[in-house]
């Protein structure tokens, strides 16, 4: 015989609430990650010694300073004040980042290669964040922000391709040239 447990189901007015709170809690985390990595891609871009990764720092800090208004306006469309929460895992990998500045020779293209991939672990962090929480924004009925963070999550792929391009470019293969 097999035996089926009932799972306690809540009326769906306690779901979406449950549920719109983890989102809006999940908003005001990617709100700080945002925020955070405005203070960090400068120092990112001045690291850097080529021109073509310099550029993309610079146009992902203005990108990044673009979601920042867009979270704004779904703070709004939720009748929220635009509110950070620490988002851990944004500080971490900005200390990651933080320490290839420290462990890499200046002006090389291992370097380079370091702040790529510090670079690239936060556009995958930002994907998984924008991935789900449009998802979750559908869920909620809410296209109007889906649409929004849609496009943010859209940009962010499409830096991360940038930066593989940029790997792959040559900085990559002049990194395993350089001495140790």
């Amino acid at each position: 015989m097999s035996s089926t447990k009932s799972v306690p189901t809540l009326p769906t007015g306690e779901i979406q609430s449950a549920l719109l709170e983890l989102f809006t809690s999940e908003i005001k985390d990617i709100y700080w990650a945002e925020k955070h990595l405005t203070q960090a891609l400068p120092k990112m871009q001045s690291a850097a010694s080529s021109t073509e990764l310099q550029d993309a720092f610079a146009t992902h800090l203005s990108q990044t300073e673009e979601h920042i208004t867009r979270l704004e306006q779904i703070f709004e469309l939720l009748s929220k004040k635009p509110q950070a929460k620490k988002c851990d895992a944004m500080e971490g990998l900005v200390q990651e980042g933080e320490a290839i500045i420290e462990d890499t020779t200046e002006g090389t293209a291992t370097r380079d290669v370091g702040l790529i991939l510090a670079a690239q672990k936060v556009e995958h962090y930002e994907i998984a964040a924008y991935g789900g929480l449009a998802q979750l924004a559908k869920t909620l009925g809410r296209k109007d922000i889906a649409d929004i963070l849609s496009l943010t999550l859209s940009e962010e792929k499409e830096t991360d391709e940038l930066l593989t391009e940029i790997a792959l470019h040559d900085i990559n293969y002049q990194s395993s040239e350089e001495e140790a």
